[in-house]
């Protein structure tokens, strides 16, 4: 059922992305309902030794990446969509291939306010998050600690948002928002991964109810999303969220901050350096110790990510016709 959801989200993103591209045969209007941003680019990173006597490994990463966005305004309403991507790898000499990084998010907002002038809107906010591929606690690559749709998590809820498009600024506060957190894998639903009810066995080890493949929470969403241009050719993007469930444990805060700097090169040579910090008591961290995987508490994840690479950007304006 939910994958059938997000294939229709992605096919009428596709179709947005396609329609976008047609060429016009009546003169337009001046006016545009619809903004389209496009960003592709690919980061390598290489090091290679011969008869080098400090030592070192033969190395090679690349990370693929997209952000894809879909804009709708007419007078007091906006509608905004965003897809994003990103997947990496990393071959090292001596090593099996390697997940460097792997994400796949869909965002989505309508908002309305009353008068033209006003920065508040009432809004509602979709969002989806999830993965490529399996994810493992290296070197163990036999047992996966996580999947596609193992977990994902969809987040919907109304509340208001204040956006100042001139200084590239939203925060957005919902005190109604729903999360699902699925986790289609069977093996790590009986593990209770991801904060989803785990098996029950009886005293032969013997599985008597299945691990539940989904869990919902209701609690109180709050982000911020921020862009601004610190210094020439070197642009700032901030985003973070915070999520506290009204009836597990209020008060403890699920955090995903993410942080980034693009510095431009030229025109489709871009640097980034990047991270992402995430707190959920519900992840329970994994280590390989021993050829066992052994499962702790929670923890913070701290991901740092820097390349080089070619962007190819794009915008376009989809024309209402006369």
């Amino acid at each position: 059922m939910f994958k059938k959801i997000i294939f229709i989200i992605a096919s009428l993103f596709l179709f947005q992305i396609g329609f976008s591209q047609v060429i016009r045969t009546k003169l337009p209007d001046t006016t545009s309902n619809w903004i389209s941003k496009n960003k592709v680019g690919f980061d390598i990173s290489q090091i290679s030794f011969v008869n080098w006597n400090a030592g070192g490994n033969n190395s090679i990463s690349g990370l693929l990446k997209g952000n894809f966005k879909r804009d709708y305004s007419i007078d007091r309403l906006n509608w905004d969509n965003e897809l994003i991507f990103r997947y990496g790898i990393n071959k090292q000499e001596g090593q099996e291939l390697r997940k460097t990084d792997d994400q796949l998010q869909i965002n989505s907002t309508v908002s309305f306010r009353n008068d033209t002038i006003s920065k508040w809107f009432y809004a509602g906010k979709f969002n989806f998050n999830t993965q490529f591929y399996n994810g493992y606690a290296y070197p163990n690559t036999d047992v996966s600690i996580s999947a596609p749709f193992a977990p994902a998590y969809f987040f919907l809820g109304i509340g208001a948002e204040y956006f100042n498009k001139k200084e590239h600024l939203r925060f957005y506060l919902s005190p109604l928002t729903h999360k699902t957190t699925l986790v289609l894998n069977q093996r790590l639903a009986n593990e209770g991964a991801f904060g989803v009810n785990k098996a029950i066995y009886d005293e032969n080890g013997n599985i008597v109810s299945l691990g539940k493949k989904s869990r919902t929470e209701l609690g109180v969403l709050v982000t911020n999303e921020w862009e601004t241009e610190i210094y020439k050719n070197i642009m700032f993007e901030n985003r973070i969220s915070l999520y506290s469930d009204y009836l597990n444990h209020f008060g403890n805060i699920d955090v995903n901050w993410q942080i980034q700097f693009e510095m431009t090169v030229n025109e489709y040579v871009k640097a980034s350096i990047g991270t992402q910090l995430i707190y959920d008591d519900d992840i329970k961290t994994k280590k390989q110790e021993d050829n066992m995987q052994v499962i702790s508490g929670p923890k913070i994840q701290l991901k740092q990510i820097m390349g080089i690479g070619i962007v190819y950007e794009f915008k376009k304006k989809t024309i209402t016709t006369g």
